[in-house]
């Protein structure tokens, strides 16, 4: 179920919202299922669902209801008004073919990490992330990039809302140790995930700022047996912070 953050919420919505996040999940599911997930009685998802349906967000296949197409439209609309949305893909599009590996953006949104686009190159590694997911920000060098960028108190309240899971060994788990990160990215320009969410991955990744604000991050990311020695600490991050470079520049003439 969707975590509270302590505002005022109107408790339908919020069982419409657990809904299709379920839906999300389960790629579909029949009306006891979500009724015994979401601890809510069948009755009650009933209504939901019908109102759900009758507005084209989720429809029904036999017994199994799942998300309709009306989200895909969304999706589009939303990707639309991101004014750097095409300096992106164009420039992450010829980042991947020149190293050959993955290529990806993601902004914050909610403390979050969110993909918004990702490039593969000829070799690149096949990984979970696709546009819309989140993940949590301090495990991963996108996120890391980004909050580099933000203020102290910015990033404490991230941390209070999301915490700080451990995903490996090398995962980042403390608030101070994670604030020397923050200031040694923000010295450097850039960041590392040193296998912090997923051992055997390496990236490396550079935040992307527009008149002093941080709108995003762009990566590169690859095993770590090719991602070692001067490539990994001199040649991406030279690559990644040139593209950088080039978004910032020309997001302002898009």
């Amino acid at each position: 179920m969707a975590q509270q953050s302590g505002s005022r919420t109107v408790e339908a919505v919020q069982t419409s919202l657990d809904i299709i996040d379920l839906l999300k999940e389960r790629e579909g599911a029949g009306v006891t299922e979500i009724a015994e997930e979401l601890d809510l009685s069948k009755g009650t998802v009933h209504g939901h669902i019908a109102t759900l349906a009758e507005n084209e967000y989720i429809v029904k296949n036999d017994e199994t209801y799942r998300l309709s197409l009306r989200h895909l439209e969304l999706g589009e609309t939303v990707k639309e008004r991101l004014q750097i949305y095409d300096v992106v893909t164009a420039e992450l599009d010829d980042l991947a073919e020149e190293c050959g590996e993955l290529a990806q953006f993601a902004m914050e949104e909610h403390g979050k990490a969110v993909y918004i686009y990702k490039a593969s190159g000829n070799n690149a590694v096949q990984t979970a992330s696709s546009a819309g997911r989140r993940e949590y920000m301090h495990c991963i060098s996108l996120g890391k990039a980004m909050m580099a960028h933000m203020s102290q108190e910015r990033v404490a309240s991230i941390i209070d809302r999301h915490g700080l899971p451990e995903y490996t060994e090398n995962t980042i788990t403390s608030r101070e140790a994670l604030f020397d990160e923050l200031e040694a990215i923000e010295e450097r320009g850039y960041a590392f995930d040193r296998q912090e969410k997923i051992m055997g991955l390496r990236c490396v990744a550079a935040p992307v700022t527009t008149n002093g604000e941080v709108v995003g991050a762009i990566s590169i990311s690859g095993p770590a047996s090719r991602f070692e020695g001067e490539r990994y600490e001199e040649d991406l991050p030279s690559m990644i912070t040139r593209s950088a470079n080039v978004i910032e520049i020309n997001s302002q003439f898009s």
